[in-house]
């Protein structure tokens, strides 16, 4: 029996994530596989007092030939990994593009063009900066307005922009410890970009996002969505982004840059029902396609 595990988070059992797991499930039963819908809660990481891992889980569930890993839980997939089970994506992938400032970081050197960046210094828990003259710094390298992106966040929720220098320290104030990321701002691209849903090393849908009323061009802010034909140059740089994150899929945003696309970022768990309801393309059978030419060739 060809037999997987879709693992998604039990702190997260909602219906945009029931969905996708269900959506999915039905693409592997369409291929001969059963996919099992498991809660990272289900699968307990395990270590002895030799140090051997081990995995427990209920009767009902079997150890899977591979998993499709929906979740962000870090500690599970290693173990998954360590024990010999492919994941897909794997939790490097997962932890690159989760984290904006470690994305950034690993795209370094890549020649994948990227708005300007800078990191921000580390301030632990529970303390406050003490040194703010590098905010003049980010003015100065990066201009007004500046774009600032807590390192973790999703459908720019945790992205802000700052349009004046006392703007962005109070900003800097309210991230407090968070790990974040400076951006200066791509004016073509303001309130628009492209999501490219990449499988493998091909791009197998894509969509235009435009906000008249944000900035940001997700929909949750506002933005509505078209059908998009990418250029070569759009595609082949979301496959170089996706493949340098180490991603099996990825869904990846494109900016308009004035001299030619640049990245956004690269989402590891992208939703596909949105892109979906948009181009009438289903990425679903083309991901559980290409897990079973990995798994079972």
């Amino acid at each position: 029996m060809r037999y997987g595990w879709l693992v998604y988070n039990s702190s997260l059992l909602t219906p945009k994530f029931l969905d996708y797991g269900k959506w999915m499930q039905r693409a592997a039963e369409a291929a001969g596989i059963t996919l099992d819908l498991v809660l990272n809660s289900e699968v307990l990481v395990m270590i002895d007092r030799n140090g051997e891992r081990k995995l427990r889980f209920p009767g009902h569930l079997h150890r899977p030939d591979f998993v499709h890993y929906a979740d962000k839980d870090l500690h599970l997939a290693r173990h998954l990994e360590a024990t010999g089970i492919p994941l897909f994506n794997r939790s490097r992938a997962i932890e690159i593009c989760d984290n904006k400032a470690l994305m950034h970081t690993a795209l370094a050197g890549s020649a994948v063009p990227v708005p300007r960046t800078i990191i921000a210094p580390k301030v632990f828990d529970g303390c406050v900066q003490g040194n703010d003259t590098f905010i003049e710094q980010i003015v100065g390298e990066l201009g007004l307005p500046v774009i600032v992106k807590e390192a973790y966040g999703s459908f720019g929720e945790q992205v802000y922009k700052a349009d004046t220098e006392e703007r962005l320290r109070k900003l800097i104030t309210e991230i407090g410890s968070k790990e974040a990321v400076f951006q200066e701002m791509v004016r073509s691209s303001e309130g628009k970009d492209v999501r490219l849903n990449v499988v493998g090393s091909q791009v197998v849908a894509a969509m235009k996002r435009t906000s008249e009323v944000d900035f940001r061009a997700n929909v949750t802010a506002g933005g509505t969505t078209e059908p998009y034909d990418p250029s070569p140059e759009e595609e082949a740089l979301a496959v170089l982004a996706a493949k340098v994150a180490g991603a099996d899929f990825a869904g990846v945003d494109l900016l308009f840059g004035e001299d030619g696309p640049v990245l956004c970022e690269i989402n590891s768990n992208p939703h596909i029902r949105s892109i979906y309801e948009c181009t009438e393309v289903d990425v679903a059978p083309r991901m559980i396609e290409y897990i079973a030419e990995k798994v079972y060739r």
